[in-house]
């Protein structure tokens, strides 16, 4: 599969937060955990990788097969939706 820069981007923000669990990831852009730390390795600074790797690693918000709090649908800020004046 061949990712734009964008993609490439988005992949890696998405990574990088907490909530976002792997599984949104294969599911929005087709690669599991691997695929993801491979495209991690290949785009970050080697002690980015590494800081990464070990706030990722065990993290129970990024499987959602570990999480207590069930299933969660997209994440949206309190205020995303208000209208600003």
């Amino acid at each position: 599969m061949k990712l734009d820069p964008s993609d490439i981007s988005r992949i890696i923000e998405m990574a990088w937060e907490d909530r976002t669990p792997f599984d949104a990831i294969d599911a929005t852009y087709g690669l599991n955990q691997n695929q993801v730390e491979d495209l991690m390795r290949d785009n970050l600074k080697k002690t980015s990788y590494v800081v990464w790797r070990k706030r990722a690693q065990g993290r129970k918000t990024k499987h959602v097969g570990l999480r207590e709090f069930g299933k969660v649908g997209r994440h949206h800020s309190y205020d995303q939706h208000k209208h600003r004046k």
